[in-house]
């Protein structure tokens, strides 16, 4: 016979395992009145974006009478764990946020609601077509897209005119951009006061310089693999190079900085250029103390390429064993309608999947941040995403050792990429 305390012990183990006795936050804790009850999981717990979300949901649940939605943060990390853990347990949230990258694994892996019957033939024009792609598996719908991003270059227009560079001519192509770099480089002696531009800093990889080298090609092109070609390993030695001409220990010293907005090198003046999400706009903005900035797509590997951006985002989906499907949907498709995403979009300056609903959002804004919104969205036409191939759920764990190799100077660009050509080759899934 179970005494007291073991029953206790597995019963707390059945709660987390279920991720149903969750010890975080729920957003109401109103009662049902005998409607439908819908859980649903979000990362979004910061001061800025929980009352937006739950502002979404209590409109939602104010505008019909049928079904109350119940919202449950839970924090970065944790969601996913808890997602896959209450989906074996049989016990999973109706409706959750997502990657919106690796789609097509968790409809692999039975772990989304398949959502094709709930919706209308023409129902993904909506959203911007790059985000469209991502939710669809073998042409039938596992997930809608909520929001996404770009990334661009922002650059320092007072720095430039400092060194006698046009701010209403920024670079174009690789080979300009290095230029500039130069002349915006500022030394006292041997010391770097500051850098016109570093490759890895903000949120633009090596990955992305090598995709973006390569006229936009991943390194899974149409089921095949495309690591090892010659763009990318050009550009690969082009990322490797900076850090060669301004040395490690510069680099490192500028690197220690990035620990909070108010002191990122950018915004501080320290980095006269710098590529990141569309967003960090609104960190110039809150500490930049008035900032001329322009921001413009990033630049193209040479005259004859076009401009490549890469872009990630979050979709919202109905986990494998949801109860009530058919109302997720309905939820799902007040999240992603263009009311909601322009409320989304205007209170958090971010890019969403809604092509009207973006467009409804640049409308309410002004100044620099309607210049500035507008373009993200225009940037979104040359942004691509990589979704995750089924047949290679962890290629990019084998190319990102290789490439901390070469900025160790432990491997030429043209080895590393040979060895992840078929390092990703023989990993391939049946």
């Amino acid at each position: 016979m179970l005494t007291v305390a073991k029953r206790s012990v597995i019963l707390v183990l059945i709660c987390l395992l279920a991720a149903g006795c969750s010890n975080e936050d729920s957003g109401s804790s109103q009662a049902a009145d005998g409607k439908v009850e819908l859980d649903f999981w979000t990362f979004w717990g910061s001061e800025t974006r929980r009352p937006i979300i739950e502002k979404m949901i209590d409109d939602y649940n104010e505008s019909q009478d049928e079904v109350f939605v119940k919202h449950t943060y839970l924090p970065w990390g944790d969601i996913w764990t808890k997602n896959l853990a209450s989906i074996a347990a049989g016990n999973p949230a109706d409706v959750i946020v997502n990657d919106i990258n690796s789609v097509a694994q968790r409809a692999e892996a039975n772990q989304v609601t398949e959502l094709t019957d709930y919706v209308e033939e023409d129902y993904l024009e909506q959203f911007y077509p790059n985000l469209a792609e991502t939710v669809l598996v073998d042409e039938k719908l596992y997930a809608v897209p909520f929001n996404t991003d770009t990334r661009v270059l922002f650059y320092n227009k007072t720095a430039f005119e400092e060194v006698g560079l046009d701010p209403e001519q920024p670079p174009e192509t690789w080979a300009e951009l290095e230029e500039y770099a130069q002349k915006l480089d500022k030394k006292n002696g041997d010391r770097y006061e500051r850098i016109g531009f570093y490759p890895l800093w903000g949120s633009y990889g090596a990955d992305s310089w090598m995709t973006n080298a390569d006229g936009g090609n991943g390194f899974i092109e149409n089921g095949e693999v495309t690591v090892d070609t010659d763009k990318k390993v050009e550009a690969l030695e082009w990322v490797a190079s900076w850090k060669e001409r301004y040395g490690a220990q510069t680099i490192d010293a500028f690197t220690a900085e990035f620990g909070s907005e108010q002191a990122n090198p950018f915004i501080n003046g320290k980095v006269a250029m710098w590529v990141d999400v569309g967003t960090f706009y609104t960190q110039i903005r809150d500490f930049g103390n008035g900032m001329d900035v322009g921001v413009v797509p990033i630049p193209a590997f040479d005259e004859s390429a076009d401009n490549w951006s890469t872009g990630g985002g979050f979709v919202v989906e109905v986990p494998e064993g949801s109860e009530h499907p058919e109302e997720a949907m309905d939820f799902i498709n007040y999240l992603t309608g263009e009311e909601a995403q322009k409320y989304w979009a205007s209170e958090n300056y971010d890019n969403v999947a809604n092509v009207a609903g973006s467009e409804a959002a640049e409308e309410e804004l002004e100044g620099q941040e309607k210049e500035v919104f507008t373009f993200l969205n225009e940037n979104l036409d040359s942004t691509k995403l990589y979704p995750m191939p089924v047949a290679y759920p962890d290629y990019m764990s084998q190319i990102n050792p290789l490439i901390d190799s070469v900025m160790l100077g432990e491997l030429e660009p043209a080895e590393a990429l040979e060895q992840g050509q078929a390092a990703v080759e023989n990993s391939k899934r049946e």
